[in-house]
């Protein structure tokens, strides 16, 4: 069985990506920051305000899809800003007295970061509720008839709340963030200018067409790329290479296993088991998952979406139903009798 977390391509972060060394390929501007051009515009106007008026920028959500630079920008909003940035995740919040601590050690007009808020207990959400609105923290103290609450105040603060699952958020959460933004994927062109910022840092030389042939493999997504730049760097180094070309690249990329739109291995595993064991199609991801040796649940959040996104996989109401560009993508000829499923 093969893991996410073995896979080059994706999109979860992984230790690597977090490493000190990667962290220095992250922008720390909005001028270094490629892409997401009206988020930044929007942003842009609301952090001057609120420095003008000597106020904390009001509390932001950012979802989207997982590498897309939701953590970058918040790191990035903290030094407009000036303030510190306290970063954790919803999963580490196990207990009330968990966000009360990190709460109550914030100082004034700090940015308190929350990856994967979307996975906060309930319990954890409502204390969370006159924090962001009132700057105050209730806390019960005590249980049974003899519990009393307590509230603390708290200094002004920023909560930037980060999700790929905005839908899962409750309505009371979600309607406390002033600003809301969905980050979008990538243009090949924009990946290309973060694929050439990346190799410039790591002290490398890369071709305009090799950097654009990694873009177009990179699923939109600039942690995809960085992480492919990173693996031809690494045959580069081996082999002495100098500046990386394009044959080089095709010939990285072919080892790797990634083809011209980005699939790899397992992508294909899936697209192919739907064609030769269920004839195409419709089938319910549970048999995908047992044909393919993977979990429901790693088809549905890390393989099914971009399949989906390049069309190669429909949804229908019967089951999930590979597509003739998929058929003519892997070079497979597309039955007739398949066309009245679509």
């Amino acid at each position: 069985m093969i893991q996410r977390d073995d896979r080059i391509i994706t999109q979860k972060e992984s230790s690597e990506d977090s490493s000190v060394f990667d962290m220095a390929l992250r922008p720390k501007s909005f001028d270094e920051y490629v892409g997401q051009s009206d988020i930044k515009m929007n942003l842009g106007v609301s952090l001057q305000a609120a420095q003008k008026r000597g106020e904390p920028v009001e509390h932001i959500l950012l979802y989207g899809p997982p590498g897309l630079g939701k953590t970058t920008l918040a790191n990035i909003i903290a030094r407009e800003m000036g303030v510190n940035i306290k970063t954790t995740s919803g999963p580490a919040i196990e207990k009330q007295g968990d966000l009360a601590s990190i709460l109550t050690n914030l100082k004034p007009n700090d940015i308190l970061f929350i990856d994967e808020i979307h996975r906060l207990k309930t319990q954890i959400e409502e204390v969370l509720y006159s924090a962001m609105e009132d700057y105050a923290l209730d806390i019960i103290i005590g249980k049974g008839p003899g519990a009393r609450s307590m509230r603390l105040d708290l200094p002004p603060f920023t909560l930037i709340g980060a999700t790929t699952k905005a839908g899962s958020l409750s309505s009371p959460l979600r309607d406390r963030f002033g600003h809301i933004y969905k980050l979008d994927f990538y243009t090949d062109e924009e990946i290309q200018k973060i694929i050439q910022r990346s190799a410039h840092l790591l002290k490398i030389g890369i071709a305009d067409d090799a950097a654009l042939k990694i873009a177009g493999c990179s699923r939109k997504t600039p942690r995809i790329a960085n992480r492919l730049l990173k693996r031809i760097r690494d045959f580069a180094s081996v082999e002495d290479y100098g500046k990386i070309d394009l044959p080089f690249t095709e010939k990285c990329l072919h080892t790797i296993g990634v083809d011209l739109l980005g699939l790899d291995k397992v992508d294909r595993k899936i697209l192919i088991t739907i064609i030769e064991k269920f004839n195409g199609g419709p089938v319910g991801v549970s048999a995908i998952a047992a044909a393919t040796a993977e979990e429901t649940e790693t088809i549905e959040d890390f393989y099914e979406p971009y399949l989906l996104q390049i069309g190669f996989l429909d949804r229908t109401q019967r089951g999930r139903v590979v597509t003739t560009n998929a058929y003519t993508h892997l070079k497979i000829e597309f039955p007739e009798n398949q066309n009245a499923l679509f």
